[in-house]
């Protein structure tokens, strides 16, 4: 139960929203607690949120600009930087400011699985649900998956596992968050425009394994060199570390093996699936589940259930997401490729067919070189489009592949069916973020699998 007092939600969004309705709920059934909302965005663009909201006892004041006043807590959605007015007020004025899944820890008796890492996160963890439900262990995907972890924490009993993926936006304002299993995927340039810089990024991602204990797990991609110096760091605390390792298997690890995903268990090795029997795509994704398969089972999931899982899981939206065939040429998806280390190991996905990729939106302070590099090397031809485009031109100039140039996603999805022939594979792996467009990937994703199926029918896009 949350202690009395005076809190302060900043944000609407998702998160935001699902925080305040939980705490103007417990102040419904008696709570003593005084729940206030601010948000930059004007009225209009938050009405029915901020209508129910007040219907419930909070107050909430929309197109707000600064904090006034001191609250016992504030919980800030990851939408609102460090940077921004409403926090640097809420800060200076000596209030506590913590995350949406601190609060959620705070209130929850259920274990937590945390899953971070730049990429691959969504990914992990909807595996990782799946598993341990096959296995007949209660668990619900919370977090950036999209449902909110306070949303979850009345509707849940306390057997139930709650699966969440982490942002680092999140990690970043924990405190006593304390996973029963840490995951870390990877860590590549992401966010920094955010965070102010790779470090603070690295800093705010580590922090999932802040209050680990010996009893507890860490699952660690130690193939990815941002995420492997963390193993040696975690384990010097006493605390068990899974390390996952396409390339060769650890004590106690998960690796693959005569070409199966293999964990070490003290019995010895136990093979789990053949690479070929999963139905995700790419070298990436075979690390994804070795993580989740190690993460499963650390939480007891057992050796049937998590091999039956594996074979039984399928793509997720907008992740390598199969779309449709148009004239013997196959789209795809990946509008969750939101930076370039994403696009890089979405590459890795379709041995050698040859790919037309599209790439731009909005870039949140990533270099281009490297993937411009990585794509004229694997690429039959790229299509640039959005915010980005000019720094995309850039990146492309020089190097012996002509890149094609549009203005928005559906003029660049135009271009690559014209220049297309039976055999490719058309790609939206846009590697940039959706808000010069679209008001989220899923958005993007959406409109792009729209546009392929009205191409499947003959239609003008």
């Amino acid at each position: 139960m949350t202690p009395p007092g005076d809190i302060l939600v900043l944000g609407l969004g998702l998160s935001g929203y699902a925080a305040a309705t939980y705490l103007a709920e417990e102040a419904c059934r008696g709570a003593d607690l005084r729940v206030t909302v601010l948000d930059e965005a004007p009225e209009e663009a938050l009405r029915p949120r901020a209508q129910k909201l007040r219907r419930m006892g909070a107050d909430v004041v929309c197109g707000a600009s600064s904090v006034t006043r001191r609250h016992d807590l504030v919980i800030a959605s990851p939408g609102i930087p460090p940077t921004s007015p409403l926090m640097v007020s809420a800060r200076a004025l000596g209030s506590q400011v913590i995350s949406e899944i601190e609060l959620a820890y705070r209130e929850s008796s259920s274990p937590f699985v945390a899953v971070t890492g730049t990429n691959g996160k969504t990914t992990v963890t909807a595996l990782v649900g799946h598993i341990l439900s096959e296995c007949g262990i209660s668990a619900q995907t919370v977090g950036n998956i999209g449902n909110p972890a306070i949303a979850a924490v009345s509707e849940v009993g306390r057997e139930t596992v709650l699966v969440a993926e982490v942002s680092s936006f999140q990690l970043s304002l924990t405190v006593d968050f304390h996973p029963r299993v840490a995951v870390l995927l990877n860590i590549t340039p992401d966010h920094v425009d955010w965070h102010g810089s790779l470090e603070a990024y690295t800093a705010d991602k580590a922090r999932v394994f802040s209050n680990l204990t010996p009893d507890d797990r860490a699952v660690i991609d130690v193939d990815d060199e941002g995420s492997a110096p963390f193993a040696g760091e975690v384990e010097a605390r006493g605390v068990p570390v899974v390390r996952v390792s396409r390339a060769r298997l650890h004590p106690n690890g998960a690796s693959v093996v005569d070409g199966f995903l293999t964990l070490d268990t003290p019995e010895g090795p136990e093979p789990l699936v053949a690479v070929e029997d999963l139905a995700i795509r790419g070298d990436h994704n075979v690390s994804n589940a070795l993580a989740a398969a190690a993460a499963a089972r650390s939480m007891g999931a057992a050796l049937p259930g998590i091999r039956a899982a594996l074979r039984s899981f399928k793509p997720i939206e907008h992740r390598l997401e199969p779309v449709e065939w148009v004239r013997d040429v196959e789209y795809f998806n990946d509008s969750k490729a939101t930076n370039p280390d994403s696009v890089m190991k979405a590459l890795t996905a379709f041995d050698e067919r040859p790919l037309i990729v599209l790439l731009g939106g909005h870039n949140k302070g990533n270099d281009f070189a490297a993937l411009a590099e990585d794509v004229a090397a694997r690429c039959r031809a790229a299509v640039l489009f959005g915010e980005a485009r000019p720094e995309l031109e850039a990146a492309f100039a020089g190097l012996p592949m002509e890149a094609a140039s549009a203005e928005t996603m559906l003029q660049a999805l135009r271009v690559a069916s014209e220049i297309a022939v039976p055999g490719d594979v058309v790609l939206l792996s846009p590697g940039c973020a959706s808000f010069d467009e679209f008001t989220s990937y899923e958005h993007r994703g959406r409109a792009f699998k729209d546009a392929v199926l009205r191409l499947a029918r003959g239609e003008a896009v």
